[in-house]
């Protein structure tokens, strides 16, 4: 099995989820591959790159673009790429406190000069509104594309399942369970807890066991 990581925002490859994950399957599961990609793009850099990505993985074991042994772990924003990923090519996805809704929840990073002048300014939608801790400068033209590419079904339902933190202080999480719930996908609702997964560690038994059931 390949398992690709697909970190949040505001981290990078190295993520602690990313890490714990590939330790406990060196140590329990030689046979599962971890791979931790940087995704500190452009929103259209990071899906093509995480095709890309699954492409190589099975080329690698003589495969051409197909899912059967690939699964992806997405974890805040990667829970929206892994999403529309798995919608795009039908790959199988574990979700960690999903993003839905990208285009609403960063427009936090946009003031209202730059939303005022935006038909006025072309200029205006390459100005950096944030910067990750992993470098990615986060432009209004960013905010566009996943205005451009929202998450409106869960074409492969079956291959996708969800757990979420109640306590979840960042992202709502009833918004999140909501979505995938009415489009058929298994949702998991875990009391208090918060947006970071802080005991993800102590989870990893139970997620590799639903990853396998997702393949």
């Amino acid at each position: 099995m390949n398992i690709i990581y697909i970190h949040g925002l505001d981290s990078g490859a190295n993520s602690t989820k990313g890490i714990l994950l590939e330790n406990y399957c060196q140590q329990y599961h030689p046979d599962i591959n971890v791979v931790r990609p940087d995704l500190n793009k452009t929103p259209d850099q990071v899906f093509r790159q995480i095709l890309s990505l699954i492409e190589s993985l099975n080329n690698n074991d003589d495969a051409q673009l197909e899912t059967s042994n690939m699964v992806l772990v997405g974890s805040s924003l990667g829970g929206y790429f892994s999403t529309l990923v798995s919608n795009h090519i039908d790959c199988p996805a574990l979700l960690l406190n999903p993003s839905t809704q990208p285009h609403v929840t960063l427009q936090r990073f946009a003031d209202e000069s730059i939303l005022a002048r935006n038909d006025r300014n072309e200029v205006s939608t390459n100005k950096v509104l944030y910067t990750t801790a992993g470098g990615w400068n986060i432009t209004y033209s960013d905010l566009q594309w996943f205005a451009e590419h929202q998450l409106a079904a869960v074409n492969y339902p079956n291959k996708i399942a969800v757990l979420i933190k109640e306590g979840d202080e960042l992202l709502d999480p009833n918004l999140s369970a909501k979505f995938y719930q009415q489009h058929g996908a298994k949702v998991i609702l875990q009391a208090e807890g918060d947006h970071r997964f802080s005991d993800f560690g102590e989870q990893l038994p139970m997620v590799i066991d639903m990853l396998r059931q997702l393949l």
